[in-house]
Formats: C-alpha cells, sequence, structure tokens
C-alpha cells in the first residue's frame, strides 16, 4: 500500500467516525445500538410501610391504632402494606391474653399487621411469654425497633 493510499484509507476511517458526532453535535437523535438495549426488568411494587407506638394502657387508644392499620389496609390493600404496632410502657397489659382488646389483636395478625411487644417493658412489669396473646411477637427494646423502623423510612404514627 503505497503512502497515498494510507493517507487516503486514513481520512476514510476518520470521516466514518466523525459522522456519528456529528449528528450528536447537530442535535440528531443518538439511534440505539443494539448492543446498548436493555431489556425491561420486572419492577417490584413498593410497599407502604407504617410504624404505630402504642404505649397507653387506654383500650380507646388501642382501638384506634388498631383501626389505623385496618383503614390502611382497606386503602392502599394489605399485599400492599407493611404495619408493625410497637407496644411499651403501660400499653403492653393490651398485649396479655386477656386483655379487652385481644380478639382485634388476632384480627389485625391475620390480616398481616406484626403486632410487637417490648421484652424490657416485660422484664420490668414482670410478665412472661405465657401471659402474652399467642399472635404476639416480642423485640429487646421498643424504642429501638420504633428508631430502627424509621431509619428504614416507616411512617411513624401515634393515636
Amino acid at each position: 500500500m503505497t503512502v497515498i493510499h494510507r493517507k487516503f484509507a486514513a481520512a476514510i476511517a476518520c470521516a466514518a467516525l466523525a459522522l456519528p458526532l456529528a449528528a450528536v453535535a447537530a442535535g440528531e437523535p443518538k439511534k440505539p445500538v443494539a448492543a446498548q438495549k436493555k431489556k425491561p426488568v420486572a419492577k417490584m411494587a413498593k410497599k407502604e410501610r407504617m410504624v404505630i407506638q402504642v404505649s397507653d394502657a387506654d383500650s380507646k387508644k388501642w382501638n384506634l391504632a388498631l383501626n389505623n392499620a385496618k383503614n390502611v389496609q382497606t386503602d392502599l390493600g394489605a399485599d400492599k402494606t407493611e404495619i408493625e404496632i410497637v407496644a411499651y410502657g403501660p400499653g403492653i397489659g393490651m398485649l396479655k391474653a386477656d386483655a379487652e382488646v385481644a380478639n382485634r389483636i388476632e384480627e389485625a395478625a391475620a390480616a398481616g399487621v406484626k403486632v410487637v411487644a417490648c421484652e424490657n417493658t416485660m422484664k420490668a412489669q414482670k410478665i412472661s411469654r405465657d401471659d402474652m396473646h399467642k399472635n404476639v411477637e416480642y423485640v429487646p427494646a421498643g424504642v429501638v425497633e420504633l428508631m430502627r423502623r424509621q431509619q428504614q423510612g416507616y411512617a411513624y404514627i401515634r393515636p
């Protein structure tokens, strides 16, 4: 190949590379390259998350908290929500098996609401797991559970 042929071939290669750049500079839309095409990714539906604090031994507050949970599930769909009720302090007594709201705790748990009791409060009040409703779950510290849930993006509700 002569020097003239090499220069001609180099000029053709440069022109071929410059055309797409000129099109972008001129504002023409970039055509997709097959290697750049992405397959659609199925998105997982983000669940609405809510944590409810109940630290009062008041059945009205407990019923309000349970109503809030039920209303959110009804409005948004139980399958689209994650709801947790955290009980500590004087509110822990409402999670006992013989509490006034025991039947409502049963309904909430059956609907997918997580109801948790603070073990620190249980120790302080000398309450055992045998005293508690069968659907109650446990966390070492109710306040820490509330903090963690808020850090995880849960909406915080206190009726």
